[in-house]
C-alpha cells in the first residue's frame, strides 16, 4: 500500500490535474479578525455571478453569525447567494468528505494541519495561502489568490501526495502495572500469537508527527519501540518523536533529528532528550509497521498526541501503531521543481546555513596592505 502510493504521488506530481470544481472547502482562523475580513473577500469573489461556473462555498459554521463576515450581508447583495454559501463542522468532515471538490486554506502551517485533522481519511486538494509566521507547507501568495485560483480551475493543478501517518492505541487487557507481564513477550513472544492480549481504542491520521511523552510527570519516561516483528530498543527519555517527511521541519527537528526531503518514503525516530548519548535518530522505511509501547514496570504512564491534538493517557502495557496511511494529503503546489521549492522554504524560514562568506586570499590581503599603507601614513 505504501508503495503503491509513492508511485501515484510520483506520476502526480509531473502532472497537471484539470478538475470539475463545483463545491469548495474554505477554512481559515475563525478568531483572527484580520483574516476574517479575507475569508470574506475570497467567499464573495468565489461567489461572485461575473464568473463562468457556480460554485458553491462552504465556511466554517462559526462564521454565520459573526458580525466581521456579515453573511446576511453577502446574501443581500445577490439572492442567488443564499443557497451557495453554506457552513461545515467537524461532523460534516468526517462523514461525507466527498462533498468538497477543492479545499483553499488561510493561515499559515497550523491551519493547514488542522484541514489534515479534519478530512481523516478522504482529502480534497488543498490550495493554502501563506498568512501564518512561516511557511513550510504554504505555498501561495493572498495578494494573487484571484489569479492562482482562476488558473487553478481553468488550467489544473500539480498535486504533491505527502504521506499521513496512521496511528492506533492499544490498550492492554491485563492488569496494569502488573510485574509479571513483558510487553515485549506480548508483542512479539508466544503470547502475541493469539492477539488477545490488547484491543483498538481509536485511530488518527496525521500530517506531521506523533510523540509519546512524559506529559505532566516530572521524571522521564520509559518506552519500547518494535519494528514489524522484532524488539528494536528501549528509551528512557523526555519522549520520542515519530515523524513523517513533512513533519521533519517541525518537533523532530527541534529534538536533534535530520531535515528530509517531503518525497522520502521514510519514517523519522527521534528521542527527545534521551538519557544515554549514544541514542540518535533513526530513520526507517515507510513499509514497516513501528509501535511504541510503556512497559509493565515502568514507573509513570507517558502521554501521546497526535500533530499536537487529542492528547491521550498511555498507561503501563499500553502502546501505539503507527504505519503509512492509504490516506496521503493532496497539497496543492506551485508550478516548478518541488526540489527547490523546499530548499527554498527551508533557507527562507530557518535560515539554513546561513552565515557571512568568507573572504578570498586576495580580498584578505588588499586590507592588510591597505591598513598597512594607513598605518605608515598615520
Amino acid at each position: 500500500m505504501a508503495i503503491g502510493v509513492r508511485e501515484l504521488s510520483k506520476k502526480l506530481g509531473s502532472i497537471r490535474l484539470k478538475l470539475k470544481v463545483k463545491t469548495i472547502f474554505l477554512l481559515t482562523k475563525a478568531h483572527d479578525s484580520d483574516l476574517i475580513g479575507l475569508t470574506r473577500n475570497i467567499t464573495e469573489w468565489l461567489l461572485s455571478k461575473e464568473r463562468d461556473t457556480y460554485y458553491t462555498v462552504y465556511v466554517e459554521n462559526t462564521l454565520e453569525h459573526n458580525r466581521m463576515f456579515d453573511a446576511q450581508g453577502l446574501i443581500s447583495k445577490d439572492p442567488s447567494h443564499e443557497g451557495r454559501l453554506r457552513y461545515w463542522d467537524n461532523e460534516l468532515c468526517k462523514k461525507q468528505p466527498h462533498l468538497f471538490d477543492f479545499a483553499i486554506t488561510l493561515g499559515g502551517d497550523g491551519t493547514l494541519l488542522y484541514a489534515s485533522w479534519l478530512f481523516q481519511r478522504i482529502v480534497p486538494p488543498v490550495l493554502s495561502f501563506a498568512l501564518g509566521s512561516l511557511g513550510f507547507l504554504t505555498k501561495f501568495d493572498y495578494s494573487d489568490h484571484q489569479d492562482t485560483l482562476t488558473t487553478a480551475f481553468k488550467d489544473g493543478i500539480t498535486v504533491s501526495l505527502r504521506l499521513r501517518f496512521e496511528a492506533t492505541i492499544m490498550r492492554t487487557q491485563t492488569a496494569r502495572n502488573d510485574q509479571k507481564h513483558d510487553l515485549v513477550e506480548e508483542l512479539i513472544g508466544v503470547e502475541a500469537e493469539n492477539n488477545l492480549t490488547h484491543k483498538p481504542d481509536g485511530s488518527y491520521t496525521i500530517l506531521n508527527d506523533i510523540v509519546v511523552d512524559r506529559g505532566p510527570n516530572p521524571t522521564m519516561s520509559s518506552t519500547e519501540l518494535f519494528m514489524d516483528e522484532k524488539f528494536m530498543t528501549s528509551v528512557q527519555a523526555d519522549g520520542v518523536c515519530v515523524a513523517t517527511p513533512t513533519g521533519s521541519t517541525a518537533y523532530n527537528l527541534a529534538a536533534g533529528g535530520s531535515l528530509c526531503h517531503p518525497e522520502n518514503p521514510v519514517i523519522l525516530v527521534t528521542a527527545i532528550c534521551a538519557h544515554t548519548l549514544s541514542f540518535r535518530p533513526v530513520i526507517l522505511p515507510d513499509t514497516v509497521v513501528l509501535r511504541v509501547g510503556v512497559p509493565y514496570d515502568a514507573r509513570t504512564s507517558s502521554w501521546a498526541s497526535f500533530d499536537g491534538r487529542e492528547r491521550v493517557e498511555l498507561h503501563p502495557g499500553d502502546y501505539v501503531t503507527i504505519s503509512a496511511s492509504r490516506y496521503p494529503f493532496a497539497n496543492v503546489m506551485p508550478q516548478g521543481s518541488s526540489s527547490e521549492d523546499w530548499i527554498g522554504s527551508i533557507s527562507r524560514t530557518l535560515n539554513w546555513n546561513s552565515r557571512q562568506r568568507q573572504k578570498s586570499f586576495k580580498e584578505w590581503e588588499e586590507q592588510n596592505l591597505d591598513k598597512k599603507a594607513r598605518g605608515l601614513k598615520g
